[in-house]
């Protein structure tokens, strides 16, 4: 199996379809690389369309220590992928917790980024939110810890924005929380306390974010109710921004709105490498309604 190994010796699993610029996918906390079936199907058929398993995610290694796990890592997780296919650049692209990721990698190897694509991009992120995400991070992971993966995912897999995908597309969202059930308990656990709890609000970084000129497209679902104001925030912040709402929709997109998803992302890319992607007219932040002042 091909892997790619960090800067602190942890190997990371990865899987990939096609040729031609390499194209990254991030997966989300309740997936893995095999969330991403459907993009590597279809991107593969134009780009070296690849998707890796997180620290934490079998196969790739699982450490055992909370402190190997942090957002800082998570985005220097996927430069160890960009130098072990070597590639100087890369369209990275992420869901959920590899969003943050995504958006991280962004801020912290600007040159390394082709473009970001950050789905689902918000939880916890708002200050009013922070101590409730912390909180429910910590609990979290005790429950993985006493009960185990497969009772974690029963209940996880019916979170509230997790419902729409179980009314929509029951065989899809049984194959999910099936898949979610396979993955470690020590490093979901880990992850949770390590990467999500302690991972900076969004609004910390405004100033960072303002200066992102990487071509960057923001998804989100419009039942995903914890990452509408985040996903707001951002494209009022990062002038190289578009967002995108999918109607009724939440949180898992790639695999709860496949189509609609790919469909966006082609979009975004093909606007990308065309050189059709634009930065934001600054007349668009007007502080008046029409541009004409009373």
């Amino acid at each position: 199996m091909p892997s790619a190994t960090t800067d602190d010796g942890i190997r990371l699993h990865y899987e990939e379809s096609g040729s031609g610029t390499p194209l990254v996918f991030v997966h989300e906390f309740a997936g893995d690389h095999r969330s991403y079936e459907a993009q590597l199907r279809h991107f593969g058929r134009r780009y070296r369309a690849i998707a890796f398993n997180a620290r934490g995610y079998p196969p790739s290694d699982v450490p055992e220590s909370v402190a190997a796990y942090s957002q800082a890592r998570a985005a220097d997780d996927i430069l160890a992928i960009l130098d072990q296919i070597g590639a100087p650049r890369a369209h990275v692209v992420g869901i959920s917790m590899g969003a943050f990721a995504t958006l991280h990698f962004g801020l912290r190897h600007h040159d390394r980024a082709l473009s970001l694509c950050l789905g689902g991009c918000g939880y916890g992120a708002e200050p009013d939110r922070q101590a409730t995400f912390r909180a429910e991070a910590t609990a979290t992971a005790e429950l993985l810890r006493r009960d185990g993966m497969a009772a974690f995912a029963e209940r996880y897999a019916y979170g509230p924005t997790r419902v729409q995908f179980a009314n929509k597309d029951p065989r899809g969202h049984a194959e999910f929380k099936r898949l979610l059930a396979e993955h470690s308990a020590v490093g979901s656990a880990n992850t949770q306390l390590g990467v999500q709890r302690e991972r900076p609000s969004l609004y910390d970084l405004t100033d960072a974010l303002g200066r992102i000129t990487v071509p960057t497209l923001i998804v989100t679902g419009d039942e995903d109710w914890p990452c509408l104001a985040p996903s707001l925030m951002l494209k009022r912040v990062i002038p190289s921004a578009g967002l995108a709402i999918l109607p009724n929709t939440g949180h898992a997109l790639s695999v709860e709105e496949p189509d609609a998803y790919n469909a966006l992302l082609d979009a975004f890319l093909a606007q990308v490498e065309t050189g059709r992607w634009p930065m934001r007219d600054p007349r668009s932040a007007s502080a008046t309604i029409t541009g004409i002042a009373g």
